[in-house]
């Protein structure tokens, strides 16, 4: 039996689980989800806990086994405390904020030897907020800082990914979207060669 896929899911105060034949519906104060178990794989209620059993010991329904009960408790979390991923900007004039439903980037210029500047408007998803934490401020020591926050991790990992691609940090300079605490391993200029 899997490991992961054999333990409970406790239910939180204040969180409704409701299984409908494959369908498992999950709901909190920060929102609500559904998910469709797949076959072979079964979801239930036992009081205060979410089981999630398997028909058979293939090796598929084994790895499935696992993967549904981690993603009805990462449902679970996400409606109670959910979840988040901090963005921060670097680069002199690099900038970001929110306007309506849009996040506005303002990431340096389209290429080498361009006046043109690198501004995009990326439309924020449905059931994910999106707040400026720090404008950015003079120098690049002083990055802008944003904040993704959602109840659905996958959505939330995937748009910070999205985002971050827009301009992912390069290694001379560090200029670009990176995550917070993420390492960006820096590489040395080129060196003027020597006099003769």
């Amino acid at each position: 039996m899997s490991r992961i896929g054999k333990k409970p899911v406790a239910i939180p105060g204040g969180v409704t689980v409701t299984v409908s034949g494959r369908n498992v519906a999950v709901r909190g104060s920060l929102g609500s989800l559904d998910w469709t178990v797949p076959e072979h794989i079964s979801a239930a209620v036992e009081g205060s806990e979410v089981r999630v059993e398997r028909a058979d010991d293939r090796k598929q329904s084994k790895a499935l086994h696992g993967l549904s009960r981690s993603l009805i408790a990462n449902m679970v979390e996400g409606v109670s405390k959910g979840y988040q991923q901090r963005l921060e900007v670097y680069g002199t004039g690099y900038n970001c904020a929110v306007k309506g439903k849009n996040l506005e980037l303002n990431v340096g210029f389209m290429g080498r030897g361009t006046k043109e500047k690198a501004q995009f408007s990326v439309p924020i998803p449905n059931g994910l907020e999106v707040t400026v934490e720090t404008p950015a401020a003079r120098g690049d020591s002083d990055p802008a800082k944003f904040l993704i926050k959602g109840c659905d991790k996958q959505m939330v990992g995937h748009f910070a990914a999205s985002v971050r691609k827009i301009r992912p940090p390069e290694p001379y300079k560090g200029k670009g979207i990176r995550y917070e605490g993420e390492h960006v391993r820096r590489k040395q200029g080129k060196a003027l060669a020597g006099g003769r």
